[in-house]
């Protein structure tokens, strides 16, 4: 896992050119869910920015982090002027400071699971939130869908990321709700979809998988071939299912997280 969560250094262009970034509907929620205005927020894991922006947009002040520098100097490219970015992994941050938001984009499974919720606890205000969201696209048209399966299937098993907490997909709390459930640190979890649908082409859809970390860490030639496999078995344009998954909890009004963590 530590080899994937690093790789994508080497696709930070492609990064930023194919994955799409979040809708105004994720703020509005984050922003409801908190009650009032967030001034503050810390970012675990910001990529090249595309959910930084979004809150920076919103007045908030981020403070984005992230571990690769290749990511983090495509993010700076693109910085808002209230955003101050660190190299850093989520488990070499220090707990000096807090937060009225804590949030990953499509980042949180890379972190350490050891002792998580209680350094999470230690960077969250007491009464502020954590969120967690991605976007796990897929084809939308399930036809289409089994021919890219089948045309990576020689190559790729599965390109998507396990459970890490290896909860069934059928299940109604999904990761990492299913831990926050469980966190003596955090209550009034809730699960949300926002629904989305995107038009590309098919080489733009082949550009984004290129920066998923199951085809980074493939063969370069066996990945050319996937790619090559699945240009063919698509049209020339594909519509995408490209729903955000929400995840969002409130810190308890407690005080010694950070000393309870030993920070």
């Amino acid at each position: 896992m530590v080899a994937r969560a690093l790789s994508f250094g080497t696709v930070a262009a492609a990064y930023e050119r194919f994955r799409p970034g979040y809708p105004d509907e994720l703020l509005e929620l984050v922003t409801a869910y908190a009650g009032g205005p967030i001034r503050t927020a810390l970012e675990i894991g910001a990529g090249t920015g595309k959910a930084t922006r979004l809150f920076a947009q919103g007045g908030i002040a981020v403070t984005a982090t992230e571990p690769d520098a290749a990511m983090l100097a495509e993010l700076r490219k693109h910085l808002p002027a209230n955003v101050t970015s660190v190299q850093a992994a989520f488990e070499d941050l220090p707990l000096n400071s807090s937060y009225e938001l804590v949030y990953s984009a499509a980042a949180l499974h890379w972190t350490n699971p050891d002792g998580r919720w209680a350094r999470m606890a230690a960077l969250v205000q007491p009464g502020g939130v954590f969120a967690s969201f991605g976007v796990p696209i897929q084809l939308a048209d399930p036809a289409l869908k089994e021919a890219a399966r089948a045309a990576r299937a020689p190559y790729l098993d599965d390109d998507g990321v396990p459970s890490p907490d290896g909860t069934a997909a059928d299940l109604p709390m999904q990761w990492p709700g299913t831990e926050l459930e469980q966190s003596e640190w955090f209550t009034d979890v809730r699960q949300s979809v926002i629904e989305r649908r995107l038009t590309m082409s098919a080489r733009d859809y082949v550009g984004q998988l290129s920066t998923v970390s199951a085809y980074v860490m493939l063969e370069p030639t066996d990945r050319d071939e996937v790619f090559r496999r699945t240009l063919e078995a698509l049209p020339e344009t594909v519509e995408l299912n490209a729903e955000v998954h929400v995840h969002l909890a409130r810190r308890h009004h407690w005080t010694n997280a950070a000393a309870a963590y030993g920070g």
